[in-house]
């Protein structure tokens, strides 16, 4: 990462003419802003106004937020434009938590003003356009980062580890919650930390057929998606939605050594998902993160992304074959 701040601890010094002594300088932060004022975006102001102590987050300042309404402040913060904004030099980054399908318009806008970028997943809704994005990232050599909170979760982080080097046989993955609100894509994409768990857990994956049961009138969908491992075993994801379902994850791994049908019951950790990401992120930007982490880190999203793309295509094809 080229504008990556490669040393944070470095201070200048300059004599002070009254005493003669050399006086630190105030150190470089990075300024930042919140593009998008729902929960995602409240929680990135309050994490961002009160970072954990000696964390790689306290280099960043929040400098203000842009939404589409005019609003008030919001945590003594105050709104500015997106071409405010991405024309300011004391601005840096650029955090975006609008829905889905604004995602590609606002991260190519920063990265193109120069800044770095932070999104909520999905990046995009193309992998394609996602490729292209993080090619224009390394062009500008800035830091282009996907939130994956869903990998950060206690219990999730346990069941990792309690399959790690068992040999799956058979699996699914089954999500139920309320209807998806307008904007946040196909089920593949809008579900995609779902996708990225079974890719995170076993490896790169390819898709053998899907379809999508729809009921407009009832806001209600249901989409099922065949997948195979790289050992031929059969994985299948449900992202059902519809009002009254409860927000919820079943799973059921079957491996040679036994079942998980459940995530484990462990303590919560004393650090918030958002807060955790944020650091990794400010991580990055301080060229904290070894390479291979972040090739690895990319390679993931996209595969993700270009199976949710693929899975799109085999339901809708699948819906218009039986029509």
């Amino acid at each position: 990462m080229t504008d990556a701040l490669q040393d944070p601890q470095q201070f200048e010094y300059r004599a002070n003419s009254k005493r003669g002594r050399p006086t630190a300088k105030k150190e470089r932060m990075l300024g930042t802003v919140v593009v998008g004022i729902g929960m995602a975006g409240h929680v990135r102001i309050r994490d961002l106004l009160a970072p954990l102590p000696s964390s790689a987050a306290k280099k960043m300042t929040l400098k203000g937020f842009v939404s589409r309404r005019t609003l008030e402040e919001q945590q003594g913060v105050k709104q500015m434009s997106l071409e405010d904004a991405l024309s300011r030099e004391d601005v840096e980054v650029v955090i975006v938590c609008t829905e889905n399908a604004s995602h590609e318009e606002h991260i190519r806008k920063s990265l193109e003003a120069g800044k770095h970028v932070c999104v909520e997943y999905p990046m995009t809704l193309a992998h394609t356009t996602a490729v292209e994005l993080w090619d224009l990232a390394q062009q500008k050599g800035k830091v282009l980062h996907e939130e994956h909170i869903e990998l950060l979760v206690a219990s999730y982080k346990q069941m990792k580890r309690d399959v790690a080097g068992r040999n799956l046989q058979e699996g699914s993955l089954h999500f139920t919650g309320g209807p998806t609100p307008d904007g946040f894509g196909f089920p593949s994409f809008s579900g995609l930390s779902r996708l990225t768990w079974l890719v995170d857990l076993f490896g790169e994956l390819t898709v053998q057929a899907a379809s999508l049961v729809e009921k407009t009138e009832d806001r209600y969908t249901k989409m099922t998606a065949q997948l195979l491992t790289q050992d031929q075993r059969p994985l299948t994801w449900i992202e059902e939605r519809g009002p009254g379902l409860r927000r919820d994850k079943k799973v059921n791994f079957r491996f040679d050594s036994g079942v998980v049908d459940q995530l484990p019951a462990v303590p919560q950790e004393p650090v918030t998902l958002f807060m955790q990401d944020l650091n990794l992120f400010a991580q990055k930007l301080l060229g904290q993160v070894p390479p291979a982490q972040l090739q690895a880190e990319r390679k993931r999203v996209l595969h993700c992304l270009e199976l949710a793309g693929r899975i799109q295509e085999l339901s809708q094809a699948s819906a218009q074959s039986s029509v």
